[in-house]
């Protein structure tokens, strides 16, 4: 005979002020089975939980409800204080009358008879619940970060130095990311590269990291502690073992008008090249959409000038498969193309560059070796415009409804940096309101005014027009004066949005984590859990999560580190036993659950079975693998038979909640 109890948690006035708790518990305590039914202010507290270990106890219960707040937030600590009281922690079953009643209502009699119903389902799952026990699954002692920016960056030096192998994969020939292509950082203004460089230098020289440079991860599978990844090592056509990066095979190359992607196609580079000095590997990589070798079979002289014979014309893709205990994604950001924001005339007119172009201008090697000029004359620029929050905080389909944080202050930057470098140099700073949430940023932003006498005007850029002279006529509004403005200027610099790589949407599909509306990964929780993903083993660093600038992403990727080696320094996990099984009298053997399962725990196996006439046949029947089982339920849905069950969520216990809700 089951023998339950029921604790309703007042959660302070989040359940409380909208729900009758003493009502809910006195309505629960005549439901069958239940032998005690209490209420209490937090029954989350050391006191609250004390209370139901006590009743436990005294009352000999065989299964516990507790009417509180999400099972996302205390789930575990109920669980574990059944089982400290010797109750299997499976027994315990959460009805969540804060988020799913308490805060959607306002009628107090409405929300006190959802709370009661909600209570109800639950008593009605406990009677069917049975225990569960959980099994232990080895952790693989290696990491994976997928990305190789300074937040990967961080992140691999940081479990490297907790002793744990770690490998990093790049797309890019190169490791560094966006932070390489930036010539100062703000609120500092110190070199990037300078404190860039000896990051990737120790990466590359940490035996603990390994670098896959101008690779992608292609698959995913497992799970927490142990994830089979198969990575695609592009072609180079370089032997990278070989290589010694010096560059002779760049010079000589006789196709020298390829789009640099490094200085975002201000100038060109060869078909052969490294893309920028400290590059890490310094390696060089063959263009194969640019080689004359490989596109006509005549050249060849990047293989004749190297004298150790690395190049390869014939080398091939390879596909490398490793085991990891965890995963970090680092895949960063992308400013967002212009293509519709002609208003701005960006595609109209080489001299309205994005901030990210105007870095390139203004770094020593960029394509003017530092000093700023015009990309349609080479002439000095004497009057330039910034526009703020293009393709940010916006409503339309052009853009994104998000703020994108960095670019309040990187303007000021940029400003700050033309004037002391240019003081004849007039600049114009066109916003919609100015973000400086940061340690000295804002005394960063009033510098910039004050003692830059940078001109920042409250208002928007309505249009930028080219004229025959080759100034850029920018069309604006001045809010604070009520005025429309017609400036002049040489160059316009437009804030473009920032949006996550594009190769986050399909990684989080190999991944089976979620993302937002925006592709940037979700959290956890954003408060409690703000750098692990809803799945376990996945965790996530730098703006892949979110925009940020080089200090908040250093901080995150040193936390992602964290939570990474607190896993590796298990030898094993628990496993949720909460994991699906199939009545084989039932299974036909479609292979649908197969075909769903995202982590490939199902497989399938002829089987003998007698028969009513005493005679045996063998039919094809799935097997669930518990140890890869992750309890998703995709397999239940899909099976056609009904022969596939979650433990813990079985279709008799699902079908239970509703009858109760129903009644």
């Amino acid at each position: 005979m089951q023998r339950i109890g029921v604790f309703v948690c007042h959660c302070g006035t989040n359940i409380a002020a909208t729900v009758d708790v003493k009502a809910v518990a006195e309505a629960l305590s005549h439901e069958p089975g239940v032998v005690v039914s209490q209420d209490y202010q937090y029954m989350c507290s050391e006191s609250g939980q004390n209370l139901v270990k006590d009743a436990i106890k005294e009352h000999k219960l065989t299964g516990i409800v507790i009417c509180s707040c999400s099972p996302r937030m205390h789930e575990n600590t109920f669980r574990k204080a059944a089982a400290a009281a010797g109750l299997n922690p499976y027994l315990v079953e959460i009805a969540n009358v804060r988020e799913q009643c308490s805060w959607i209502h306002k009628d107090i009699a409405t929300a006190t008879d959802k709370a009661v119903i909600l209570g109800k389902a639950a008593v009605a799952k406990v009677h069917l619940n049975a225990p569960l026990t959980s099994m232990e699954s080895p952790v693989v002692k290696r990491a994976l970060v997928i990305g190789g920016g300074i937040a990967g960056i961080q992140t691999a030096l940081d479990i490297a130095e907790a002793g744990f192998d770690v490998d990093i994969v790049e797309k890019q020939p190169t490791i560094g990311g966006k932070m390489a292509q930036i010539d100062k950082t703000f609120p500092t203004l110190d070199c990037a590269a300078c404190i860039l460089t000896p990051k990737m230098v120790e990466a590359a020289q940490n035996e603990k990291i390994h670098i896959h440079s101008f690779s992608e991860v292609t698959d995913v599978k497992g799970f927490v502690g142990n994830f089979t990844v198969t990575i695609k090592k592009k072609a180079r056509y370089v032997d990278e073992t070989k290589c010694t990066g010096c560059g002779l095979c760049t010079e000589k190359c006789p196709m020298k008008k390829v789009p640099n992607e490094f200085n975002m196609g201000l100038d060109n580079r060869t078909a052969i090249y490294i893309p920028f000095a400290q590059a890490v590997p310094k390696v060089a990589t063959i263009d194969p959409n640019y080689c004359l070798m490989m596109k006509t079979g005549k050249c060849g002289v990047c293989s004749k000038m190297c004298s150790v014979g690395a190049i390869d014309y014939k080398q091939q893709d390879q596909l490398i498969e490793e085991k990891y205990g965890a995963i970090v994604v680092a895949t960063g950001f992308n400013p967002i193309k212009l293509d519709k924001f002609d208003e701005f005339a960006y595609s109209h007119s080489p001299d309205v560059v994005t901030s990210l172009e105007l870095e390139r201008l203004m770094n020593a090697a960029g394509p003017n070796g530092g000093t700023l000029l015009r990309p349609s004359d080479k002439k000095h620029p004497h009057t330039i415009v910034f526009v703020q929050c293009v393709g940010s905080r916006c409503d339309d389909e052009k853009g994104k409804p998000y703020c994108s944080k960095i670019c309040c202050m990187y303007t000021a930057k940029h400003a700050m940096l033309i004037r002391e470098k240019y003081p004849d140099t007039e600049v114009y700073v066109f916003y919609i309101d100015v973000r400086t949430p940061g340690k000295n940023f804002d005394e960063f932003y009033r510098r910039a005014v004050e003692q830059y006498n940078v001109h920042y005007i409250k208002g928007m850029v309505g249009k930028v027009t080219p004229k025959s002279d080759g100034q850029l006529d920018v069309q604006a509004s001045d809010l604070l004066a009520n005025e429309q403005l017609h400036i002049n200027a040489d160059m316009v610099v437009l804030a473009a949005a920032i949006e996550p790589d594009k190769t986050a949407r399909p990684l989080a599909t190999m991944l089976t984590t979620q993302m937002d509306t925006n592709d940037f990964f979700t959290e956890a929780h954003p408060k409690l859990r703000p750098v692990e993903s809803a799945t376990a083993g996945i965790f996530l660093s730098g703006a892949c999560q979110g925009p940020k600038d080089i200090p908040e992403t250093v901080a995150q990727a040193s936390a992602a580190a964290a939570k990474a080696i607190g896993l590796l320094c298990k030898n094993s996990i628990t496993c949720n036993p909460c994991v699906a099984q199939s009545d084989e009298l039932m299974c036909n053997g479609c292979s649908s659950c197969e075909k769903v399962c995202p982590y490939g725990a199902i497989t399938y196996t002829d089987k003998e079975f007698r028969m009513p006439d005493r005679t045996t046949a063998i039919r094809r029947v799935a097997s669930v693998n518990p140890a890869v089982c992750q309890g998703c339920g995709a397999c239940t849905v899909a099976c056609p038979s009904g022969a596939m069950d979650l433990k813990g969520f079985s279709n008799s216990q699902i079908m239970a909640e509703v009858d109760a809700i129903c009644k």
